[in-house]
C-alpha cells in the first residue's frame, strides 16, 4: 500500500517545538497551500491549510530554520487521528507526518527583499543524517572569480587541453 504526500506552501505561523516525556523533539506547524484551479466562477484560487508534524531531527530542523511566511516543501505520509473534544464529541483530524522537509525558495530570493524567506536557502533535511540536497531556488554564480583563477581569453591556444 502507498501513503505518500508532498505539498508546497507557506507557513501560517512559526513552528512550535515541544518535547515528549522521553525528550523526543516534535514540531507542529501549518502550511497554506493554494489549489491549482480557481472556482467555477473564475474568481480567486482557494487555499487549503494543512497541519503537519515533524519528529526528532526533522522537527528540530523545521523549528530552527523556518518561520511564519517561509516557503516550505513537505513530503511524508497522511495520518488520520481520532480524538475527543471537551464536550466528549468524537473528532477526526488529518495531518501530514513529515519525513522530508525542503526549503521552497533560495537564499537569493529571500535576500532580494522578499518578506518571506528561509534562513538558510539551499539546503534540505531528510529525516536521518543525509547530505543536503539542492533547493528549488536555483544557483547563483559567484560575482567575481576567486584569486586562484585567471580569466582566459577566447583564444583556443590558451586552453590547457
Amino acid at each position: 500500500m502507498l501513503n505518500h504526500i508532498t505539498i508546497m506552501g507557506r507557513l501560517t505561523r512559526d513552528p512550535e517545538l515541544r518535547r515528549t516525556g522521553s525528550g523526543i523533539a516534535v514540531a507542529s506547524f501549518s502550511v497554506a497551500v493554494d489549489r491549482d484551479y480557481s472556482g467555477r466562477d473564475g474568481g480567486e484560487r482557494e487555499t487549503d491549510f494543512i497541519d503537519c508534524v515533524a519528529w526528532r531531527q526533522t522537527g528540530e530542523f523545521v523549528s530552527k530554520y523556518f518561520a511564519k511566511g517561509s516557503m516550505i516543501v513537505v513530503s511524508g505520509r497522511l495520518q488520520i487521528r481520532n480524538w475527543s473534544d471537551k464536550e466528549g464529541n468524537k473528532r477526526r483530524s488529518a495531518e501530514i507526518v513529515a519525513e522530508n522537509v525542503y526549503f521552497g525558495e533560495s537564499k537569493r530570493a529571500s535576500d532580494s527583499g522578499s518578506a518571506y524567506g528561509s534562513r538558510d536557502g539551499g539546503n534540505s533535511y531528510s529525516g536521518g543524517y543525509s547530505a543536503p540536497a539542492p533547493s528549488y531556488g536555483g544557483y547563483s554564480a559567484p560575482s567575481a572569480p576567486a584569486s586562484d583563477f585567471a580569466m582566459l581569453e577566447d583564444d583556443d591556444a590558451q586552453l590547457p587541453f
